[in-house]
């Protein structure tokens, strides 16, 4: 069969949906969402995923000096006011984060994780029982 005939034979072409757009972790200078429509490979997939992980990085030491703020008795309420917008902008890129990441997940029923729940560590285990 000729390549010709294989594009236009509707049983040979994959019946998979193409992935769906990633949500890029900036916007465009009107400040609407980016996306990527991509494999999962590639230049502009890597930038995006360290700049998440560079977000997601920041978030946890902002968590960590709030929380040293909030023990400070000296602390002011300038000093407060200008975590607490750090904070808000950090959340904002954690929650773009997790609705990215969220909307490349497979949908449910779409595989089947194969566990065994003797083999899960539980949250609450302590080091003897696990």
């Amino acid at each position: 069969m000729s390549s010709s005939q294989q594009r236009r034979s509707p049983e040979l072409r994959s019946h998979t949906a193409p992935p769906a757009p990633r949500l890029l972790p900036w916007s465009n200078t009107e400040g609407n969402p980016c996306f990527l429509s991509s494999d999962g490979t590639g230049y502009l997939w890597r930038v995006a995923d360290g700049i998440e992980a560079v977000q997601l990085g920041m978030a946890a030491e902002l968590l960590d000096h709030a929380a040293d703020l909030l023990d400070d008795d000296r602390v002011t309420a300038d000093q407060l006011r200008f975590t607490l917008a750090r904070m808000s902008e950090s959340l904002r890129d954690v929650k773009r984060v997790a609705d990215s990441r969220g909307a490349r997940l497979p949908e449910a029923g779409a595989t089947e994780l194969d566990l065994d729940p003797d083999d899960a560590i539980g949250a609450c285990d302590t080091p003897e029982e696990r």
